[in-house]
């Protein structure tokens, strides 16, 4: 996930510039496009996993555009990546990946065409643009100052998916929508290594309400390296569901749920290409095909 490591880079290599006290002034959008692929997850420590900004669908090629005026304090690749940052006095916003058409000390009025998007390395499943926004060492969400609210994220998939129902198993779908990568072996689509996919993965939209396919108790709730953020819930025969990549974890750790509620909603955090839901059965240590029992 290039973002999470070059923007952290980013600021070690530019240093950090003073908190300012001034209140931040609304934002342009940097691109043509308005739509939200990844929103902003903080992490829980300056060196920790998370998402230090948003990304924001685009094409190769497209023209991006500063989103305040101010002053370039660096333009230039880290870690094989483009990157260009831009210093407006109390915060500072960075651009990823990139190809700069101007140079470090030049000022740029908000909106002025300052790079063009690359199109490689990406993290997104198509080009994206990683927004970043700086107060001193601090990351914020740019969201906050992009019109003035949050936005809705959508997907290739299009409208959410009508709510999971039964279908003769012992488990209820946790999601509607379709399946886009089966339990068994495959090629992962981010390593290229060949190893068992250890779950069913169904195509939804980030932010689509995940329910508990049945009835339990939560016995982790936390973000899980290549998995993201996880919900595990452990059932009455002593079998364990799980749900991978979420956005939003709604249940507790012990919480007690019952089948169909929500407890969560679909992301693309950790190891992930795209907004989906990776489901996972375990029995005996061991992930089992959930496809058996739904």
């Amino acid at each position: 996930m290039i973002p999470r490591f070059t923007a952290l880079a980013v600021l070690l290599l530019l240093g950090a510039s003073p908190a300012g006290a001034a209140t931040s002034q609304p934002w342009a959008w940097p691109l043509q496009h308005h739509t939200v692929d990844e929103r902003f997850d903080p992490p829980a420590s300056p060196y920790g996993a998370g998402h230090r900004g948003v990304d924001i669908a685009a094409n190769a090629g497209d023209a991006v555009r500063a989103v305040a005026a101010g002053r370039v304090s660096f333009a230039g690749q880290v870690g094989g990546t483009g990157v260009l940052t831009i210093d407006h006095g109390s915060e500072r916003s960075t651009y990823q990946p990139v190809r700069a058409r101007v140079s470090v000390g030049d000022a740029v009025r908000r909106g002025q065409v300052v790079g063009t998007l690359l199109g490689t390395p990406s993290h997104c499943v198509d080009a994206c643009l990683h927004l970043g926004r700086l107060i001193g060492e601090d990351y914020r969400d740019p969201l906050d100052l992009l019109g003035g609210g949050r936005f809705r994220l959508i997907s290739p998939h299009g409208t959410p998916p009508p709510p999971p129902v039964g279908t003769g198993g012992d488990l209820v779908r946790p999601v509607g929508g379709p399946i886009t990568s089966p339990y068994g072996m495959r090629v992962h689509p981010v390593t290229r290594a060949r190893k068992l996919h250890d779950g069913t993965d169904f195509g939804v939209p980030c932010g689509t309400p995940v329910h508990a396919a049945a009835s339990g108790t939560v016995v982790a709730r936390s973000y899980r390296g290549a998995y993201g953020r996880q919900i595990v819930i452990r059932h009455r025969s002593g079998f364990e569901t799980s749900y991978s990549h979420l956005s939003v974890q709604s249940v507790a750790m012990g919480a007690r749920v019952t089948s169909g509620e929500v407890i969560g909603r679909s992301g693309t955090t950790g190891l992930s290409t795209g907004c989906h839901l990776h489901f996972m059965v375990v029995r005996s240590g061991k992930p089992v095909n959930p496809q058996d029992f739904l």
